[in-house]
């Protein structure tokens, strides 16, 4: 069985780097809170303790969730054709009342409708994904 690969942006796969990066600058702050939780004696009733190991797991189980996601990244450049891929940007029209939004198709990490970046995968990205006519993209959401 073959690996599946997420398909990502240069700018994505750059996002995940840096937030690890930052993790792992705050690591030896969580552990050092972790060691002087634990000097203050007893473990069953301490709740600063109990506090700073689960905020180290948290962030040890985050740098394994990225590690992971950078791992099976496959990063996708936009292409220089018509054909609408990861990275390129897609106009949206409503029809209701005219009004349009640019969306960056991007991969289904970095997805973020506030950013106005829509994953390729969610069901109006795929409606515009790999799409010969970028123009020309009639699909009817709910």
């Amino acid at each position: 069985m073959q690996p599946y690969f997420n398909k990502m942006t240069p700018a994505g796969y750059h996002e995940i780097e840096t937030e690890i990066e930052q993790l792992k600058l705050d690591r030896p702050n969580k552990i050092k809170a972790l060691q002087e939780a634990r000097a203050l004696g007893d473990l069953s009733e301490n709740a600063e303790y109990s506090s700073a190991k689960r905020d180290l797991r948290r962030l040890e189980s985050r740098l394994r969730f990225l590690n992971k996601q950078l791992q099976y990244a496959q990063v996708v450049t936009p292409s220089k054709n018509s054909i609408v891929d990861l990275g390129k940007l897609v106009t949206i029209e409503f029809l209701d009342d005219h009004s349009q939004v640019i969306y960056r198709l991007v991969g289904k990490q970095e997805a973020n409708l506030a950013s106005h970046k829509l994953a390729f995968d969610s069901p109006l990205g795929k409606a515009h994904y790999q799409s010969a006519d970028q123009y020309n993209c009639y699909r009817e959401c709910p």
